[in-house]
């Protein structure tokens, strides 16, 4: 399907106003036309691009505030406060007022147009081109080899050997978009629900665009690997002849946005320099909330699911975010507590809707970190992409003085000690659940990579053990005994000795 796009175009001799620049997924910039053409007269008090307005209730406005869709009443409100971060403050209770007058005003003036407001992503993408700047926006238009490689890997995608890395590069980087858009084809929901194309098309690109392609792991390909592995599960006996198609909308919709707007730090960091959603969401489920929120503004703004009952729509985004806030790493004792409690007291009925939910949320979870029961080839290239996340933070909390966070210095710590301890730590007990729960051919194959896998980094470990003795053999035999005494410890630590370092509460990967 082709969808086309009508680029806003700016005067390149005008600065662009400070009040309509912005941040990712804020109030950002005003294009000269919106998306899909000119929108209608009767809904332009109410529609402001990712700012909607509800004028039959003059106490609320709802906003998209980075990507968070919030109700704030207009009895107290206070804009959010921005002292941490280098953003344009915008009020906006003067935002609230203008809106207001604008509608009062609309029949005295002439009718102005009015434009959709991009994320902040999505400006840089349009004003590269409109400065000159070469365009690094992956085309759309493949060559017809690649699209035939791409078409015969779908074929496949049921596969726990699935490469998401070279189904990423025969899409020529639109992984997340192409395969949500098959899976949902594949199990009938499009039709199903009756989703609009346009809409679901525009919602996918919007989601692929959000994800921040310069993280090394908490990208658009991590959210498509998540993605696949999701429907791998739902393929599982026990899920397939269980789960509704309300339940498999859920499940797929939530692997794609789980990660939505990934800043690249974890939630200790935002809450160690005071950032502003740390406050709003009150240091709790801090990036998960934001992903959730996220993920509604987009549904709300190309209106996915406008045309079903309001209830309705309310309930899938209320579900949503269930599933999504399921994946905060700070839970997951919690969350495996009653997983096991369950399978003890065997009294898990999938007729029972909130124990399917349950399921699902286990589901993601297990998608969300499986990378350490991929085969090798795949889960080294993203243990070592997850591992310079966290040292590109350590290097942050360096630079700016700040303390660094648990296995974020490049230089105590390594990509293999770092697996080892997130193995035994938070996979194992994990995916031990979840062949308990559903002990099949999968679930074996899973468990049998990740022991695999935990081998060779142990191997790879003592290799490089073993190397950094052979360059400085006088320096350990010498009379400088402490040297000798830290390389032992360094063996020690890195065939295992994790358990006295803590995984940073805001990071789920391997």
């Amino acid at each position: 399907m082709e969808v086309c796009y009508q680029l806003p175009v700016l005067p390149l001799d005008r600065p662009v106003p400070k009040h309509v620049l912005s941040r990712r997924g804020a109030i950002s910039f005003s294009s000269s036309s919106s998306l899909f053409g000119a929108p209608d007269p009767r809904q332009l008090s109410q529609r402001r691009g990712a700012i909607s307005y509800d004028s039959s209730d003059q106490t609320a406005l709802y906003i998209r505030m980075l990507g968070d869709v919030r109700v704030r009443s207009q009895v107290g409100f206070e804009p959010e406060r921005r002292s941490s971060h280098p953003y344009l403050f915008i009020d906006f209770r003067t935002l609230h007022t203008r809106l207001s007058c604008g509608s009062a005003s609309a029949s005295s003036v002439p009718e102005r147009r009015l434009h959709r407001l991009l994320s902040c992503q999505r400006y840089l993408h349009s004003s590269r081109l409109l400065r000159g700047v070469p365009q690094q926006i992956p085309l759309h238009i493949l060559d017809e080899d690649y699209t035939g490689q791409a078409r015969c890997m779908l074929e496949k995608v049921g596969n726990w050997n699935f490469d998401i890395f070279l189904f990423d590069r025969l899409t020529n980087g639109n992984s997340l978009i192409t395969l949500t858009f098959h899976l949902l084809n594949h199990y009938g929901l499009v039709e199903l629900f009756q989703l609009d194309l346009v809409k679901l098309w525009r919602f996918l690109v919007m989601v692929q665009e959000d994800y921040h392609s310069g993280n090394p792991y908490h990208n658009a390909v991590h959210a498509a690997d998540v993605t696949q592995a999701m429907h791998c599960y739902l393929q599982e006996p026990m899920l397939a002849k269980s789960l509704t198609s309300y339940d498999i909308l859920l499940g797929l919709l939530a692997a794609a946005t789980h990660d939505l707007d990934h800043p690249g730090v974890n939630q200790p960091f935002l809450i160690k320099t005071d950032h502003y959603l740390a406050t709003l969401y009150r240091n709790t489920s801090v990036l998960e909330n934001h992903h959730w929120k996220s993920a509604v503004g987009l549904l709300r703004e190309t209106g996915l699911f406008s045309h079903l009952p309001p209830e309705d729509s309310l309930n899938v985004e209320r579900d949503l975010g269930s599933l999504i806030l399921a994946t905060d790493i700070s839970r997951q004792n919690e969350y495996l507590t009653r997983f096991r409690t369950h399978l003890d007291q065997n009294n898990l009925c999938l007729i029972n809707a909130s124990h399917r939910h349950f399921i699902l949320q286990m589901a993601l979870k297990c998608a969300d970190i499986c990378n350490p029961c991929r085969p090798w080839e795949l889960s080294k290239q993203w243990s070592e992409k997850v591992t310079e996340e966290f040292f590109q933070q350590g290097d942050i909390e360096k630079k700016h003085k700040l303390e660094v966070s648990p296995l974020c210095d490049r230089e105590t710590n390594t990509v293999g000690d770092i697996q080892i301890g997130f193995m035994a730590y938070v996979a194992e007990p994990l995916f031990a659940e979840w062949t308990r729960f559903s002990d099949t051919r999968l679930s074996q194959t899973m468990l049998g990579h990740m022991g695999l896998n935990k081998a060779s980094w142990s191997s790879l470990q003592q290799e490089q053990t073993s190397m950094s003795e052979e360059v400085e053999p006088s320096t350990v035999g010498t009379d400088i005994g402490g040297v000798a005494t830290q390389t032992d410890s360094n063996i020690v630590t890195a065939t295992g000795g994790t358990s006295s370092k803590e995984l940073p509460q805001g990071s789920r990967e391997p």
